[in-house]
């Protein structure tokens, strides 16, 4: 796991970094020497309200990103129990036998794909993904020995929506992997160190000014980070579908 999937390491790295960048700026037109000239002022505005622009636009672009992508995780979860509740429906066109197996290897399925929302630690994760492929295998061995005994356009409905709950799971999968990348991180750390340089260097009446800007900059990638991590920090996507249809699969 990064440090980019731990929100709360990036609140605290990012802070420090700019409080740094603003009292290094500070201390570098102490030792140098202020701005003075009119001109100077003028360009040096124009300069700083440019970077803080760019930081801006960066981070609004970046937090779309992010909520998009959360988005994304929420309607593949809702279709990924969708997937699962229309096959358990279709196994009733199996055998008796094979329509047991299945759906009892679907309650499982169902239990694990939770589990793998709600996990944290990566052994844990590696042990469900590993149950995860184990019951996709016995899952897709029922129906492919049905199919090859009945090859009928009725057995074929129950290998398609088979079909769709692997490929529900497959792009699950990939929409946690699809992440703002490092480089994005990496330009919005280095553009918000450059600013609050800026902001040091320019004249202010107390350094507690300097306090806030990185702080503010500071809560907005935490809460980037946070919203882009699918399973670390506070805003992560619940499974309710998936609680739902593993309810309505069991007896009361």
């Amino acid at each position: 796991m990064s440090n980019f999937d731990s929100p709360f390491i990036v609140f605290a790295g990012v802070l420090a970094v700019q409080w740094l960048a603003a009292y290094a700026g500070d201390a570098l037109r102490r030792k140098l020497r202020p701005l003075q000239k009119e001109g100077e002022r003028e360009d040096f505005d124009i300069v700083r309200t440019a970077s803080l622009t760019l930081l801006g636009l960066i981070i609004g672009f970046s937090f779309a990103m992010a909520v998009s992508r959360y988005d994304q995780r929420k309607n593949l979860e809702e279709a990924e129990a969708n997937a699962i509740g229309t096959e358990y429906l279709r196994a009733n066109l199996l055998p008796a036998d094979d329509a047991s197996r299945v759906r009892e290897l679907l309650k499982r399925y169902c239990d694990e794909r939770i589990s793998n929302y709600e996990a944290r630690d990566e052994l844990r994760i590696g042990q469900i993904d590993a149950d995860t492929v184990r019951l996709q295998a016995e899952l897709w061995d029922v129906v492919e020995r049905a199919a090859k005994v009945q090859p009928t356009p009725i057995i074929g409905l129950v290998v398609s929506g088979m079909n769709d709950l692997l490929n529900a799971q497959g792009y699950m999968q990939a929409a946690w992997w699809n992440r703002i990348p490092y480089t994005a991180w990496m330009l919005m750390v280095l553009i918000g160190i450059a600013c609050n340089l800026l902001l040091g260097y320019g004249e202010h009446r107390t350094t507690t000014f300097l306090l806030i800007f990185p702080l503010v900059v500071s809560i907005s990638l935490f809460l980037i980070a946070d919203i882009d991590s699918p399973r670390a920090g506070i805003i992560r996507v619940q499974p309710h579908n998936l609680m739902l249809q593993c309810q309505s699969m069991k007896p009361n």
